[in-house]
């Protein structure tokens, strides 16, 4: 049905590595994997294996979960896009308020999801490169405020610009960007 590979860490790993919780669902154990250091596997390849159809409005979503943490969406793989590399952003161990072992429990451990589930209901297929293109647009965002900043006047409890100042932010950044080629490396996440 499907594989993975975790880029420079392991040869392809097909469905059968992980634990098959349901019809529609498996985990991999990443103690199995890698023991405590999980958090050091970056990104993980998913890809459908060849011969497998997917209805094309359903998806193998992947999720990721920490030690005590709730699993958190990463990305997903579909018919029209059979293979994704997708970043591992593993959220705070206990950040689900889980953390409480006992004697007789078993040690919590980090832990990959995938499931297959109804395109139309995932929030994107990507989640790491939503996350850039925001950053992206936050730091654009700040280098107009700080542009803008510096052109303020005050008028009571309102912060007053020219009427140019978008113009004039937008050809400044445009001049910038054509002598200095390394300036909008510094917008990248």
């Amino acid at each position: 049905m499907f594989g993975v590979v975790f880029p420079n860490r392991s040869f392809p790993m097909d469905i059968s590595t992980f634990a098959q919780i349901d019809t529609f669902h498996w985990v991999l154990d990443m103690n199995t994997f890698v023991g405590e250091a999980y958090d050091q596997v970056r990104d993980l390849c998913i890809f459908l294996l060849n011969g497998f159809t997917l209805p094309p409005e359903k998806a193998l979503a992947v999720y990721i979960q920490s030690p005590g943490s709730p699993f958190v969406f990463c990305g997903a793989v579909t018919v029209a896009r059979p293979s994704a590399v997708l970043t591992l952003s593993w959220p705070e161990p206990g950040a689900g308020g889980t953390l409480q072992l006992t004697a007789d429990a078993q040690p919590l451990s980090a832990k990959i999801g995938v499931s297959v589930e109804d395109l139309a209901s995932l929030p994107s297929l990507d989640v790491a490169a939503e996350k850039r293109i925001e950053g992206l647009a936050m730091k654009v965002g700040e280098n107009l405020f700080n542009f803008m900043q510096s052109f303020c006047g005050v008028d009571g409890s309102k912060l007053v610009v020219p009427m140019d100042i978008l113009d004039r932010w937008f050809k400044k950044f445009q001049e910038r960007a054509k002598r200095d080629p390394e300036y909008l490396k510094g917008f990248a996440l």
